[in-house]
């Protein structure tokens, strides 16, 4: 019985395929192809996904922050695929762009956070784009100002959110680091730098008023001096109005030096930033002028020999003249459109 029915199964195959259309055979031929096509362009983006993230994980090993121009900006965060996480700063670093090196050093000590931290992984990754190096970026974007922190998510187009509300909020590394586990879950804990400024500062005032109580222990009545204690108070004084509390606050770089022709600049191009040398030489012209203004009060009411005390008063005017002039030049350069100035522009 099981011999007698092969012969019967093939033939009703034989009349299965014969009534089978004969156009079918070219569309199977297609939808094969295609099924092949489609398995190699997969296999071509997963290739080109793994290159992409080989090279940002080799330049993150140098660099927790990775430059970039336009044509790195359009490969490995505008063009799929892309399986991860950029942050980017748009900013301007050359000094008479007047951009804020507060908010890149702020951005570095996030990026070095994340960078020597337990978690990093090959999900999330810091960059920046400078104007100068990739203005069809900014063009692209439509950006008309610096600094700027954008996430670019692994799918989809930026969202309104995924723009860092810098003048609301500021640019804290803490608070952008809580702006980054809003946008991609990714959680980073923030570490900066010792700064013993500070310390060894206190330190050495200790110790220079503890030596100097010592020494003239046995005469103690130059505390009751009102000149020193008026030096004192104006030391405080000009400490407090050339911006060393701000400094210790936001803690910015002493000078900036700019990587491409090695020019350092002392004075900081924008009224919303300084450097640490800029206070200091603020505080130097403040005593100065300070100084011919004593000048002028010596001279004025002195009773001593009167070429002495013309002498003392051009002294005196000459100091405030000329380090008057030098401190608004200063202001003028900061306060761009500020009408006045004295003798130095």
């Amino acid at each position: 019985m099981g011999a007698r029915g092969a012969p019967s199964r093939r033939r009703q195959a034989g009349r299965r395929l014969r009534y089978l259309p004969t156009g079918s055979f070219p569309f199977l031929l297609l939808l094969l192809l295609l099924c092949i096509q489609l398995g190699g362009g997969q296999k071509k983006k997963e290739n080109l996904l793994a290159e992409k993230v080989e090279q940002l994980m080799e330049w993150s090993s140098r660099r927790s922050i990775f430059r970039m121009n336009g044509d790195k900006f359009r490969k490995f965060i505008k063009a799929p695929p892309r399986n991860y996480s950029m942050i980017v700063m748009f900013t301007a670093l050359q000094p008479q762009r007047q951009c804020s090196v507060q908010a890149n050093e702020e951005y570095q000590i996030l990026a070095n956070s994340w960078r020597y931290s337990s978690a990093f992984c090959n999900k999330l990754f810091f960059s920046m784009v400078d104007y100068d190096e990739g203005s069809d970026v900014f063009q692209q974007l439509n950006m008309n100002s610096a600094p700027t922190f954008m996430h670019f998510p692994p799918k989809g187009r930026p969202k309104r959110a995924d723009t860092f509300d810098l003048q609301r909020i500021g640019f804290a590394a803490e608070q952008l680091a809580k702006w980054i586990a809003d946008r991609t879950d990714v959680h980073i804990r923030v570490f900066r730098p010792p700064n013993y400024s500070g310390t060894i500062a206190l330190a050495l005032l200790v110790s220079l008023v503890g030596g100097l109580l010592y020494l003239r222990r046995n005469n103690l009545e130059f505390i009751y001096n009102k000149t020193g204690w008026a030096m004192v108070s104006l030391c405080i004084v000009f400490a407090m109005t050339s911006g060393q509390m701000w400094n210790h606050i936001r803690g910015p770089p002493y000078a900036h030096k700019n990587p491409h022709n090695g020019q350092v600049s002392y004075i900081h191009g924008s009224s919303q930033a300084q450097f640490v040398a800029e206070s200091h030489i603020i505080l130097v012209l403040n005593a100065a002028i300070t100084m011919g203004m004593v000048l002028l009060n010596e001279a004025a009411t002195s009773k001593g020999d009167v070429g002495k005390r013309r002498i003392i008063c051009l002294v005196g005017l000459g100091l405030v003249v000329f380090f008057f002039s030098f401190l608004l030049s200063i202001f003028r350069s900061k306060y761009h459109g500020y009408p006045y100035s004295f003798l130095i522009k």
